[in-house]
């Protein structure tokens, strides 16, 4: 693994982080991001933050509970905070549609980007979502356009951003808050262009061949590492995040402020260059 300051891990330390992942299928750790006991941003909230202040609507049309976002302490280092929110139990998933937001849930978040910019504020995004809402309402009201004004945005935001997959990372519903400047993803979390039971009922006709999918897919931290889609991995303790909270808060803190610390100290200018140029470079493939 190679860490934001650019020099690596000790060997021994990557190598143990690479056969826990490589020892579990794509779709045993998809099953274990999904896990519902797995911490959630309103737990991070708590472990890893401190003095939250949460701001509301988009200014446009409403609130969306999805994405909730607002200032926050982390360290001794003020940020913008804005992240999917599923929920902890049924009526609080019912509540905030399982982290599926809608346009305003967009808005809202473009517009504390911008908010953080004129108070000259790094951006911490976490990203927990199965996709962005699919429903009719979702789409009268400009779904495709507010995602894909999100990505072009955030590309100029001038100031850092840390971009943090908890769990899900599903689609354009991750996109949308994703744009950083470094991407973390906890170690059994995953990030894909669609979910497994998509991708098979679109490749296959049947739901059943997911775990085929989730393989194919390349969803895991691990394989997106590999293909530099992402920048760095969290380890979670013992079986996955939800089995000790705390470890897990405090990996999170570490990592986010260690990434931070090195975003602070590069110019604008240079930032927005290597922003884009990290997302140019995104897809590029050699031919024998």
């Amino acid at each position: 693994m190679v860490v934001a300051t650019g020099v690596k891990a000790p060997a021994s330390k990557e190598k143990k982080q690479s056969r826990a992942v490589k020892s579990l299928s794509a779709w045993e750790i998809v099953k274990i991001s999904r896990h519902p006991s797995r911490p959630v941003l309103q737990d991070y909230i708590q472990l890893v933050f401190e003095n939250f202040v949460e701001l509301h609507g988009d200014r446009y049309f409403g609130d969306d509970n999805a994405i909730i976002g607002g200032f926050a302490t982390i360290g001794k280092q003020k940020v913008m905070l804005i992240g999917h929110n599923k929920g902890k139990n049924t009526l609080e998933h019912i509540e905030r549609n399982f982290g599926m937001a809608k346009p305003e849930g967009y808005r809202k978040a473009l517009r504390l980007m911008k908010l953080a910019q004129r108070f000259n504020l790094p951006v911490v995004t976490i990203i927990d979502t199965p996709g962005a809402f699919p429903g009719l309402e979702a789409e009268e009201r400009g779904q495709a356009e507010s995602i894909a004004k999100n990505i072009t945005e955030m590309a100029n935001i001038e100031v850092p951003i840390v971009s943090l997959v908890i769990g899900e990372g599903g689609s354009g519903g991750a996109l949308g808050i994703g744009v950083g400047d470094r991407i973390i993803m906890l170690s059994n979390a995953i990030y894909s262009v669609i979910s497994p039971e998509g991708c098979a009922s679109i490749l296959w006709r049947d739901a059943k061949f997911a775990p085929d999918a989730a393989e194919a897919l390349k969803i895991t931290s691990y394989a997106l590492k590999e293909n530099g889609v992402i920048d760095e991995i969290i380890s979670e303790p013992g079986e996955g995040a939800h089995t000790d909270y705390n470890a897990t808060g405090a990996a999170v803190k570490n990592t986010i402020l260690k990434n931070l610390n090195v975003l602070l100290q590069i110019p604008t200018e240079k930032l927005l260059d290597e922003r884009f140029e990290k997302y140019a470079a995104m897809g590029k493939f050699a031919v024998d």
